[in-house]
């Protein structure tokens, strides 16, 4: 894996070290983090940085910079020229690589999951087909665990899932 995060780090320190960003604070985000659109010399920093292949546009919240990544991707700019996702990309092939690995954890032929609900810490199984299969992972770090079958599950005090 390529450090990519210190080299646009780099690149930006190069191109806006020591001058003043305007910010206007647009909203927070799902932590409470602020997001904000900065200028530096009148023009849009994040429009820049998009364009120049120094980041990506982030579609799932905004379709601010989709035309400025689309020139970078054509261009083959910053990123773009080196093959590396964006981030939302990296994230969502690494959840399904950490699906397919949970999956493989399972003892052959055992694919019931225990689950242990994070609100009221109830212990609850999911047989597959139910509604919330699929979207449950398993921590063995939580005390979470797999069952051969259903009386297995019921003999170590967990409950099925009610959908």
């Amino acid at each position: 894996m390529w450090g990519c995060g210190s080299w646009v780090s780099g690149e930006v320190r190069a191109r806006y070290q020591g001058r003043i960003a305007a910010c206007v604070e647009v909203d927070r985000d799902r932590y409470g983090r602020v997001v904000a659109r900065c200028r530096v010399d009148g023009k849009d920093l994040g429009e820049t940085l998009v364009e120049s292949g120094l980041a990506f546009a982030y579609e799932r919240y905004s379709e601010a910079y989709v035309p400025q990544e689309r020139i970078a991707a054509r261009r083959k700019a910053g990123l773009h020229a080196t093959g590396v996702k964006s981030p939302a990309a990296f994230r969502a092939d690494t959840r399904r690589g950490h699906s397919a690995q949970r999956l493989a954890s399972a003892p052959e032929g055992c694919t019931i999951k225990g689950n242990i609900s994070s609100n009221a810490g109830a212990r609850i199984y999911h047989v597959p087909g139910q509604s919330w299969y699929e979207a449950t992972r398993i921590s063995m770090d939580k005390g979470e665990r797999w069952f051969c079958s259903e009386q297995e599950a019921q003999a170590a005090g967990w409950r099925r899932a009610l959908r």
